[in-house]
């Protein structure tokens, strides 16, 4: 039995692990926390989620006894929090010798100088960052399995590099052309104004300019061309991609390529068809289908996944499991 605790434990990421963990029966919680200036501390989980009303946890302030109390008791954490905040708390819990799971950009780049200009701060633990692996589940395993620090992925990047990285190999110097839409809940559960559904209608946002785009990039060792929007919709991601494949390949290249998820309980992939949100939504899965033009050697491919699970959630609960080695993802 593996003691798990989650920090940041009060947003939609934060409480969607909670339950997911709880729902394993070689997995427990340790505890659920929030910062110590939260508003949400001391009430239950299932005051802020009735759905989670199952769940008889309160939310505790972060302080210094409750981190020490952590480390004295648990195995791991999960970091559902800022990612100045998952900054210092992931290399504090990491240096305390707790396998940390971050679900923040704190820790996913290796390159130092992409912080500043993406996230605008500057990585003050370079050698922590070193031992840090990119928890692309599917992706990643034997990395994930050996390192105790894991940088779970963006969920824009997840949608991508899963449609993306089968046929990398196939690609020419065209870059991908990345056009994806995300439910709200992907903005957190902060209250803004953009993001009210009254405010909400179908648009784009951080054209040619998204911190994703720079991971997605450096995961798929390409450059793209990625253009989020929000969507009017609570949960999940659909991604569609357009890429130039190189001369001579036949649709059965690709169909092999795509072989690689023929093991996956949590990957469909179909040729012709395409995935919709709602086919994920809810779901650790991710639903791929393609299409290839031999004619002019474009393959449009489209990745759907419920960006709270696959795209956070259900993707760190693979990593817990497959570093602690312990059942799969039902």
């Amino acid at each position: 039995m593996k003691n798990i605790a989650i920090i940041g434990a009060s947003g939609y990421t934060g409480a969607q692990i909670t339950s997911l963990i709880n729902a394993e029966s070689n997995l427990s919680i340790q505890g659920l926390y929030v910062s110590e200036n939260s508003l949400d501390k001391g009430k239950s989980l299932s005051e802020l989620y009735p759905v989670y009303s199952h769940i008889s946890l309160c939310l505790n302030p972060l302080t210094e006894d409750a981190k020490h109390t952590i480390v004295a008791t648990a195995d791991a954490v999960v970091l559902a929090t800022d990612h100045v905040v998952s900054l210092h708390l992931a290399a504090w819990f990491y240096q305390q010798g707790l396998a940390v799971f971050d679900l923040s950009g704190a820790y996913r780049f290796q390159d130092l100088a992409q912080y500043p200009k993406w996230y605008g701060f500057t990585h003050e633990y370079p050698q922590v960052l070193a031992d840090a692996v990119y928890g692309l589940a599917e992706w990643n395993s034997d990395n994930i399995t050996d390192s105790k620090l894991i940088a779970v992925p963006g969920c824009y990047p997840t949608a991508s590099l899963m449609a993306l990285k089968p046929i990398a190999h196939l690609l020419t110097d065209t870059l991908p052309v990345i056009n994806a839409v995300s439910g709200v809940t992907g903005a957190g559960r902060k209250a803004q104004l953009q993001t009210s559904f009254c405010e909400v209608s179908l648009t784009p946002y951080g054209v040619l300019g998204h911190r994703h785009q720079p991971e997605i990039a450096t995961q798929l060792g390409q450059e793209v061309i990625f253009t989020p929007h929000l969507g009017n919709f609570k949960r999940g991601i659909l991604a569609t991609i357009t890429v130039k494949l190189k001369s001579g390949t036949n649709p059965d290249d690709i169909s092999q390529a795509f072989e690689c998820y023929n093991a996956s309980e949590l990957v469909k992939v179909e040729q012709n068809q395409f995935p919709k949100v709602d086919d994920v939504v809810l779901t650790p899965n991710c639903h791929i289908g393609w299409k290839y033009d031999v004619t002019t050697g474009y393959l449009v491919i489209a990745s759907a996944i419920d960006n709270l699970m696959k795209g956070a959630a259900s993707q760190a609960l693979q990593c817990i499991k497959i570093h602690f080695n312990v059942a799969k993802v039902d």
